[in-house]
């Protein structure tokens, strides 16, 4: 009796296992499940404009650009060129409808990829708001960047790589928000 109990609570683990991990393989997490989409508050984004120092010539990269709004401000605000990426393709059709709605379709580019996968050479300003350790992970990639290109992480740091300047920025709702900022040595 003891071993039939033994065996039918060994097999009732196997067929809980079995449908648990097919399942979690049919639904395993993307990448879009593991850093979630937060807005930016435009106080924030401000903050942001400000701290770049944007001037004519620059190419602003956003990674992890959510509904465009800081591709699309810089844009506006500057008439810089300023590239959006995300990996959520319903995000990315957003933001490509809002820089359409405010006239900088010209002028902004939302795409859909790795950003991992991406060659962002190009910028001159790099905003990044993702999780510490992705942060850590692109940190080689950005110290390949050219002398002198601007990086902003929002509320998110990059280990050991001390920033040029931290800003804290204090909502009207009493929320804090910070901004690390760094010049490409």
């Amino acid at each position: 009796m003891k071993i039939f109990k033994m065996r039918s609570g060994i097999l009732l683990f196997l067929a809980i296992f079995f449908v648990f991990e097919t399942s979690a393989q049919e639904d395993s997490p993307g990448f879009a499940d593991l850093v979630p989409f937060v807005t930016t508050p435009m106080k924030v984004v401000d903050e942001m404009m400000d701290l770049a120092q944007i001037k004519k010539g620059d190419v602003l990269y956003d990674l992890g650009s959510g509904d465009g709004r800081i591709p699309i401000q810089a844009s506006l605000r500057y008439g810089i060129r300023s590239v959006g990426v995300e990996i959520d393709a319903e995000l990315v059709a957003k933001a490509n409808k809002a820089a359409k709605e405010h006239g900088v379709e010209d002028l902004v580019t939302i795409i859909q990829g790795d950003l991992f996968e991406l060659d962002f050479s190009d910028a001159t300003v790099l905003v990044l708001y993702l999780f510490p350790d992705i942060n850590l992970k692109l940190r080689p990639k950005i110290w390949e960047m050219p002398k002198g290109t601007r990086v902003i992480s929002h509320r998110f740091d990059m280990g050991d790589w001390t920033p040029d300047e931290i800003r804290k920025i204090v909502l009207d709702d009493g929320k804090e928000h910070l901004l690390y900022f760094w010049t490409v040595p």
